[in-house]
């Protein structure tokens, strides 16, 4: 089963092969007794790449879930009296990797020293293909978006606040409205990012146009071009902390409308945590993502 599911993961049967630390023809033979002991076909050989027949992508589902399974299983077995050993694989999106994982994972090790964390900074899509291949346990992503394999756990929302150089027309302002932004030069988040849309939304229902100089991906880029004079942002107002400490940017908040970001935990559908999963989780619950503050 586990053969079967890594050849059909990664479209190979030589990377299946290999990941498994057996040829190619071994691998070949594994699934071709597997269709024998159903009496089905499950990969059409005759395409290039294979396709999974309608019987091969019913196994691969249920292969795949009782692999996982299995696998949780005997983590939480071998773990029971030393849940410090165990690995947790955690993706992130580079808004909230950057700015909260750090001191929730530094808080997690002071409790469970010896565990293990990988934490890759990773595209929201990316996390969610990575849930699904059981690549990584769960993901912190924001904008969290609930499917039929994918669980949601609420973490909060962080305010945004509207970002500029201390020498802006705005930078004295107490708070400002999303009306009196428009004309002014903008650095916006990449057209394809939810935070973008939902930035766009609100500045449509306001009637308000900005003059967007720039799209990145990436907050920290986002910045630079903000401190280097290219125009002002709507960014997490957490991101923006030490920046706005050491003077360099200016943080002021939109009053009307007020903008959030969401923040959610990701994870398969019928996921089993084993126990320090299930602490590291309580960490991120109780981290106070509604405000942004440490």
């Amino acid at each position: 089963m586990r053969i079967f599911c890594d050849v059909v993961l990664h479209q190979s049967f030589s990377r299946g092969a290999l990941v498994n630390d057996v040829s190619q023809s071994a691998a070949t033979q594994s699934i071709h007794r597997l269709e024998r002991h159903l009496g089905v076909q499950l990969v059409d050989r005759s395409r290039r790449p294979f396709i999974l027949t309608p019987e091969g992508q019913i196994c691969y589902n249920g292969f795949r879930s009782i692999l996982e399974s299995y696998d949780t299983v005997i983590a939480m077995v071998q773990t029971l009296n030393d849940k410090e050993r165990e690995n947790i694989r955690i993706g992130a999106t580079y808004s909230v990797g950057l700015y909260d994982m750090g001191q929730v994972m530094r808080n997690f090790i002071k409790s469970c020293p010896k565990a293990k964390i990988n934490l890759e900074l990773m595209h929201a899509d990316r996390i969610y293909r990575a849930i699904l291949t059981s690549d990584i346990d769960f993901g912190v992503v924001s904008f969290p978006t609930a499917g039929s394999e994918i669980t949601i756990i609420p973490l909060g929302a962080e305010k945004m606040v509207y970002v500029c150089k201390p020498d802006h027309d705005l930078a004295r302002q107490k708070s400002v409205l999303l009306e009196q932004l428009h004309g002014y030069d903008f650095i916006a988040c990449a057209r394809d990012m939810m935070v973008r849309k939902e930035i766009d939304r609100h500045l449509r229902q306001r009637l308000t146009s900005v003059n967007i100089v720039a799209e990145y991906e990436n907050i920290e880029t986002i910045k630079q071009a903000v401190e280097v004079g290219l125009g002002g942002a709507i960014l997490p107002a957490n991101s923006v902390r030490l920046e706005v400490q050491l003077g360099s940017l200016i943080a002021i908040p939109i009053s009307s409308p007020e903008i959030v970001q969401p923040f959610g935990i990701v994870h398969k559908q019928g996921k089993v945590f084993t126990p320090a999963m299930a602490e590291f989780l309580s960490h991120l619950t109780e981290w106070p993502w509604n405000n942004g503050e440490t």
